[in-house]
């Protein structure tokens, strides 16, 4: 099924409120929520999940409706917010697609490369928008940091991303869950194939027959064919919330937190010594260099990225081929991490920067 074409009133200057809604409101789909009721120019038709008394609170705290099941709520928006299990995300966002709705689905994509590829080709063929969120990307401090580095020579990257343990985003890797975003990131700034790479991680349960034992801590360090080295990090069991990328390049080092919303540039500058009798009596130090950024919330500006696709029919900035592409280095650091191995390419073409494909 073709896209949804949005109806305009006869002055092109007030069209009709883009018909909106969420599929899972648990910890991110109850943001998705929030934020859409406060968004002009769209009306938030109501919301659907499996749970009723947690689906029938949301709907009541914004006054809209409730739908148990999502697929009745499809007939009744243009678009929707999907952010239910990873495992369900090929089955709900298949459903929307073919029903012509356009998506925004939480990452990752899919619970598997296959899956992705699926709902990639799925909306190609729908007309439909498929926009992934990795909402980093939508960071002040990110954007930030994206500006400064088309000035400098990057060398290498450090990522890390730590949080403690939680019960949320428990059917999946810390690799899938955290490092994704980190990984996203790193592809978009290092802009080159992704050439060597290893990884190692561990896991709090040591019974590796549960359903639920997956990595809790996973270090990777990737090598690109520009020379850049990026050194990756996430854990679930680390007792200190940390967002964090650390770029080391010719003339600077920079520090961009994400969490605390702020960019740090470490500059060095010319010494400038005065000796006498072999003592230093004057040294000049370094430069630190704050850059601001602004304060809008990284989800209220993903969700207005995603609206703006909508009604202009452009391609999001995190579009179903990016998301793939983080998705395929992921699961390759993850099973890197589980067997111990260590992956390279003896030719540099087979990995491209705008479609990185392993295999």
């Amino acid at each position: 099924m073709k896209a949804r074409q949005l109806n305009h009133h006869n002055l092109k200057t007030q069209p009709e409120p883009l018909r909106i809604g969420v599929i899972g409101v648990g910890s991110m789909g109850q943001h998705h929520t929030r934020v859409l009721s406060l968004l002009k120019d769209i009306e938030l038709v109501g919301v659907a999940d499996v749970n009723v008394e947690r689906g029938l609170d949301i709907a009541s705290k914004y006054r809209i409706r409730f739908f148990e099941d999502y697929q009745d709520l499809l007939p009744h928006v243009d678009a929707v917010c999907i952010a239910v299990p990873t495992r369900l995300h090929h089955a709900v966002g298949m459903t929307c697609l073919q029903s012509g709705v356009h998506v925004l689905i939480e990452k990752p994509i899919a619970a598997s490369i296959a899956e992705a590829e699926s709902l990639v080709n799925e909306a190609a063929e729908s007309g439909c928008i498929l926009q992934v969120g990795h909402i980093e990307r939508f960071n002040p401090a990110f954007q930030e940091l994206s500006k400064v580095l088309k000035t400098e020579q990057v060398l290498a990257i450090e990522a890390h991303r730590m949080s403690p343990y939680s019960d949320r985003a428990n059917d999946v890797s810390v690799v899938l869950d955290l490092m994704i975003h980190d990984i996203d990131l790193i592809l978009e700034l290092a802009a080159a194939p992704v050439v060597r790479l290893t990884a190692s991680g561990s896991r709090t349960s040591q019974d590796t027959s549960q359903a639920n034992s997956y990595l809790d801590y996973v270090t990777a360090t990737l090598g690109f064919a520009n020379g850049v080295i990026a050194t990756v990090t996430a854990s679930k069991v680390t007792h200190r919330k940390l967002r964090r990328i650390v770029t080391h390049c010719k003339n600077s080092l920079t520090e961009a937190d994400f969490l605390n919303n702020e960019i740090l540039i470490h500059r060095k500058t010319t010494a400038n010594y005065r000796t006498e009798y072999g003592q230093v009596l004057y040294r000049q130090d370094g430069l630190i260099e704050k850059v601001y950024t602004s304060n809008i919330e990284p989800l209220h500006a993903e969700l207005e990225h995603f609206i703006s696709c909508v009604r202009g029919g452009n391609k999001p900035s995190v579009g179903g081929e990016q998301a793939l592409k983080a998705l395929r280095l992921a699961s390759l650091i993850e099973q890197m991490a589980l067997d111990g191995q260590v992956w390279k390419v003896d030719n540099l073409e087979c990995v491209q920067p705008t479609g990185v494909s392993f295999g």
